[in-house]
C-alpha cells in the first residue's frame, strides 16, 4: 500500500477542539513534525478535516 507523509505546518492554538484532536490522532505534536501513514480512506478523511494546518506528500 502507498504511504503518505503528513507535516504539521500551522499551530493548533486557537483552533476548535475537534481539529486539535484530529491533529493529535494523526500523531502530530509540534509544528514542522512529520509522520508517515498508510494511504487509507480513514487517514485521507482526517487530513481533509485539517488540510489548512498540514501538508501531504505521497511516497
Amino acid at each position: 500500500m502507498a504511504k503518505i507523509e503528513i507535516t504539521l505546518k500551522r499551530s493548533v492554538i486557537g483552533k476548535p477542539e475537534t481539529q486539535k484532536k484530529t491533529v493529535a490522532s494523526l500523531g502530530l505534536r509540534k509544528v514542522n513534525q512529520t509522520v508517515t501513514h498508510e494511504d487509507t480512506p480513514q487517514i485521507r478523511g482526517q487530513v481533509e478535516k485539517v488540510s489548512h494546518l498540514v501538508t501531504v506528500e505521497e511516497k
